[in-house]
């Protein structure tokens, strides 16, 4: 067997593949696919302007709670594959990201950042229309709106095709042929197994405390989601402006410690899903995370003494700390650190290929058949055409320029398959991603391009490695592959048409951002800041981008990077907390750490303790799932009523 942490071989234990596979896709999954699209996309869009987050877990317990319910009171059934699938299509559709639909673009062309640096004049009519008359109404439903929706829809068909093709090859070699365990994929089959013993009235004492388990979690779910999103969106669309019991989407202390912390961005989440969410993720990753955030704390001082951070001015906050620290050191620090986290991947990735494990025998090709397989010469083959339909719509939009061009190449046939690679097996080892951090703008800067169209190219640069996961939790549920295709065949045109429908609808609300969308309102100005910091490096002029990259910083970064996993390594350390430090020599936020970590000790010291580390390791899951959907059912339910109010309130009677 492989030398994997102990840890690690918990979550390798905690579910078996099933002997036999299920088709999931029928009738009602189709019909869960019109319900998740018309209920759970715009509720997903509008929590993510609210409080920088969609309802995305919470979303999916939802909708497989509701029907499970519904099939009780017809009597009827729904197997684990269906179930599955439900969870699948919700997670696939509020997947959709504020940033991908148009109500980002619509604000950074008309932002102060992209005004002030000349850049709102050039963005290209394809990503954003620039005649004012195109935001009268506030709706994407006029004809200057028409080539920005059909290239949004063509980088959804792609990345949704290219992600069900792509990224089962990558599975294939990765799970059958190198056994590896995918320690964090029990995380979301246990609840779906969870649901499905209750459905099947399993009157066994485990069944009984995965459900008792689940109901817990849903309850203080509920409740803390109407404390935290339901009154702020209940009195936002009853009064005006929404009024919150409890700060979204955090406390703001940085301008208070400028003495005792100076040049270090400070706040506190009151997010209990953060609390959950670190009871759930792998201990040691959580300790290094809080780590990198202490050394943070007592190197940013330092740094600001040292005139090393020299822009942050006291008074500041926690968004103008992070900009100003971005362009003073962090920028070309996190490239350096991310390139150890790469470069350390791809060590532990070549040391455990050459590794011999007895146990690691390939899956059988009945099991395969069973579950759902691809030729792998139709994968090759479909690759090829993908990255080439990429590259040839991506040169039409830039008019054929030969720099780009040879990015295009690169990123299709070189970086993306390759690193796509590593993440499957970082990911079939230790539950973690790896890139190579600003190299698509190192690239772009390189190929000689002058403007900034070039930053919204539908590139070939995507990274399938990360799917895999999913297809080891279908696997673990024995849900059949071919249901799973079948499903996404039917999504794409489902998704297109609610997100556009929605995103417009949501618009017209309320201008964006607003107080009506008070996280958007906090973020997106800082958001809109960084892009343009970016987008000015192509400009051919001075930019304060080439003030923030310095190959010498890069180099410091990726040194002390190295040295701390090199150091970890020699004492022992687990791999995961090995992740979790160097990547925490950033600049660590505590708004969402100071909470993870309470939740990783309460979890570790108090109910492993209590319960057994197995047992917990098991169950917590469960709960997390639980807490998710309550917290989404208060959360559709709230939104339900702001649609419904704004709607009412348009009508003529």
């Amino acid at each position: 067997m492989s030398k994997l942490d102990k840890e690690l071989e918990e979550f390798r234990n905690v579910m078996q593949v099933p002997d036999s596979f299920e088709d999931g896709f029928k009738l009602s999954s189709f019909v869960g696919t019109l319900f998740i699209a018309l209920v759970m996309i715009p509720g997903t869009l509008y929590m993510e302007l609210v409080a920088g987050m969609g309802v995305g877990a919470a979303a999916q317990w939802v909708t497989v709670i509701l029907f499970i319910e519904v099939v009780k009171r017809m009597n009827q059934k729904l197997s684990r594959a269906q179930i599955f699938l439900l969870f699948y299509m919700a997670g696939a559709i509020t997947a959709q990201s504020v940033h991908g639909t148009p109500l980002f673009t619509q604000f950074l062309v008309r932002s102060e950042a992209a005004i002030s640096s000349g850049i709102s004049t050039l963005i290209p009519s394809w990503v954003a229309p620039i005649d004012p008359a195109a935001y009268a109404g506030r709706t994407f439903f006029r004809p200057e709106w028409i080539p920005v929706l059909a290239l949004i829809a063509f980088k959804m068909l792609m990345s949704r095709v290219d992600n069900m093709v792509l990224s089962f090859g990558l599975f294939r070699v990765t799970n059958d042929i190198e056994r590896l365990p995918f320690p964090l994929a029990p995380i979301g089959a246990q609840g779906v197994m969870a649901l499905a013993e209750d459905l099947e009235e399993r009157k066994d004492e485990q069944s009984h405390l995965r459900w008792r388990i689940f109901a817990i979690g849903g309850a203080l779910g509920m409740v803390f989601g109407f404390l935290y999103m339901g009154w702020p969106t209940l009195t936002g669309a009853l009064f005006g402006k929404p009024y919150s019991i409890l700060p979204i989407p955090f406390t703001d202390f940085t301008p208070y410690t400028k003495n005792v912390l100076p040049a270090v961005a400070t706040g506190l989440s009151f997010d209990l899903g953060q609390f959950i969410l670190g009871m759930v993720m792998p201990f040691f990753a959580m300790v290094g995370t809080f780590i990198g955030l202490i050394v943070t704390f007592v190197a940013n001082p330092l740094l600001y003494k040292f005139h090393v951070l020299r822009t942050w001015q006291p008074g500041q906050t926690t968004v103008e700390t992070l900009f100003n620290n971005n362009i003073d050191l962090y920028f070309s620090l996190t490239i350096g650190i991310s390139l150890a986290v790469a470069a350390f991947g791809i060590i532990q990735l070549v040391r455990h290929a050459r590794s011999k494990d007895p146990d690691a025998m390939p899956v059988s090709e009945v099991h395969v058949k069973a579950r759902g397989n691809m030729p792998g010469k139709f994968i090759v083959f479909f690759y090829f055409i993908s990255m080439i339909v990429y590259i040839l719509v991506c040169g039409w939009l830039i008019h054929w320029h030969k720099g780009v061009m040879v990015v295009l190449l690169f990123f299709g046939f070189i970086y993306t398959p390759l690193f796509s690679y590593v993440t499957a097996r970082l990911e079939g080892l230790a539950g973690q991603v790896v890139e190579i951090p600003f190299i698509t703008q190192i690239a772009f800067i390189l190929s000689g391009y002058q403007g900034v169209a070039i930053w919204f190219l539908p590139i070939p640069k995507a990274n399938y490695g990360m799917m895999t996961v999913f297809y080891k939790q279908a696997e673990l549920t024995g849900t059949s592959f071919w249901s799973i295709w079948k499903a996404d065949f039917f999504l794409f045109p489902i998704i297109i048409l609610s997100v556009v429908c929605f995103s417009s609808f949501i618009w017209g609300i309320a201008e964006i951002p607003s107080g009506m969308y008070p996280y958007a309102q906090q973020i997106w100005d800082f958001e809109a800041r960084n892009a343009c910091l970016v987008y000015s490096s192509t400009l051919g002029e001075y930019s304060q981008f080439y003030e923030a990259l310095s190959g010498v910083k890069v180099a410091i970064g990726f040194g002390l990077g190295m040295l701390m996993f090199a150091a970890l390594s020699v004492v022992g350390a687990p791999i995961l907390l090995i992740y979790g430090v160097v990547r925490g020599l950033n600049q660590t936020l505590p708004h969402v750490v100071i909470p993870q970590i309470l939740g990783a000790l309460v979890g570790r010291y108090y109910f492993a303790k209590r319960f057994g580390s197995m047992k917990w390791r098991t169950w917590v899951p469960i709960l997390s799932a639980g807490y998710f959907c309550g917290a989404g059912l208060v959360a559709t339910f709230c939104i339900g009523i702001v649609f419904l109010t704004k709607a009412s309130s348009k009508l003529p009677f």
